[in-house]
């Protein structure tokens, strides 16, 4: 009877770990798949073989598109003078809803991308001091002085399982810095605390 139970347990073992190979696996690639499905939908590309005859080539509109915006990259870096660029995005942003819809996309996009990186200062907010609760989030302005707000600074709290969040205003006193790469601990908050960054030791224990 133990050596059933035994063969059994092993058995489990293997499953779950032949899951925990898989499942990551089977995500990501369908993830990446559903992107390069969307993209092919905007620009699909039929290759003509023979005839009336044509053969999908999946990828290639994707392709086509990042391709694209490489090259509107290069020319409106080096072609188009930055004098009209100010002058379009003046225009924008006098028009209230194009303006609002431009900019809030665009400032998200810079967060992520530009050369002025937004979420890369973890923070942990204490909630409640009563009970000693705490978030984690990250900084987004330290001057809110546009807002007649002082000593306060605006952090974007992440929900987990989510691309969504929260901002929240947050008196100085109650931050406190996470010395932390802000990728290892938006991966902790998305993840709901279960992706950790370990050493190469405990990483090898846990697979024993």
């Amino acid at each position: 009877m133990e050596v059933k139970n035994s063969f059994l347990k092993r058995i489990l073992s293997y499953f779950v770990r032949g899951l925990v190979l898989v499942a990551p696996l089977y995500a990501t690639a369908l993830i990446i798949w559903t992107g390069i499905d969307f993209l092919d939908n905007i620009i699909p590309i039929n290759i003509p073989i023979s005839g009336n005859q044509t053969v999908y080539m999946p990828g290639l509109g994707g392709l086509i598109i990042v391709f694209g915006i490489i090259l509107l990259g290069f020319f409106f870096s080096t072609v188009v003078p930055q004098s009209f660029l100010k002058l379009a995005e003046s225009i924008m942003r006098r028009i209230p809803l194009v303006s609002l819809i431009y900019y809030s996309i665009k400032d998200l996009i810079l967060a992520f991308v530009g050369d002025k990186k937004k979420f890369n200062q973890p923070v942990l907010v204490t909630m409640y001091k009563d009970t000693g609760i705490k978030k984690i989030g990250f900084i987004t302005q330290t001057d809110l002085s546009h807002l007649n707000i002082q000593n306060h600074v605006a952090v974007y709290m992440p929900l987990s399982y989510s691309l969504s969040g929260e901002l929240f205003i947050v008196p100085v006193e109650n931050l406190s810095v996470i010395e932390s790469s802000a990728t290892d601990v938006m991966k902790m908050v998305i993840s709901g605390g279960v992706s950790v960054k370990i050493s190469k030791e405990e990483a090898s224990e846990e697979l024993e």
